[in-house]
Formats: structure tokens, sequence, C-alpha cells
């Protein structure tokens, strides 16, 4: 009842044959890019300049919430008093 229906006569695929589309594509050469040294050395300062800035605002972060926990203590036992 479920079994598959094959044809009583089944076609072989057709044979592939060679023709001008099958040839290896042509490469084309790439187009040279120069770097200057000057525009490395403004990456790599800009990248130094951007990281102590990241540095500082970390730094201001921290100093910023250890002072706030000083004062809400202070604070606190200004209170209970």
């Amino acid at each position: 009842m479920f079994l598959p229906k094959y044809p009583d006569n089944p076609t072989p695929p057709p044979a592939r044959t060679h023709t001008v589309a099958d040839q290896a594509p042509v490469r084309r050469p790439v187009p040279q890019i120069s770097v200057s040294t000057g525009a490395v050395a403004a990456v790599l300062v800009g990248g130094v300049v951007l990281t102590a800035l990241l540095a500082a605002v970390a730094v201001t972060a921290v100093s910023v919430a250890v002072a706030a926990v000083v004062l809400r203590s202070m604070l606190r036992d200004q209170h209970r008093r």
C-alpha cells in the first residue's frame, strides 16, 4: 500500500558534455594597496589615546563609586545618633 512505485524503464541521467563554460575562470589581478607609515602611526597613536581615555573613565567611575559608598556610610552614621 505504501510502497513506492518505480518506473518500468528508468532513464539514465544525461551524459555531461564538456563545454566552453566548464573551463576554469580567469583570475583577475588584485589591486595593490599601499599603506604609508604615517597612516600606521596615526592609527597606533589613536588607539593609544582611546585606550588611555577609556582607562581614565574607568578609574573615575571607580573613584566616584568609592566616594559614594563612603559618603553613604558617613550619612548613615549621622542619622543613627
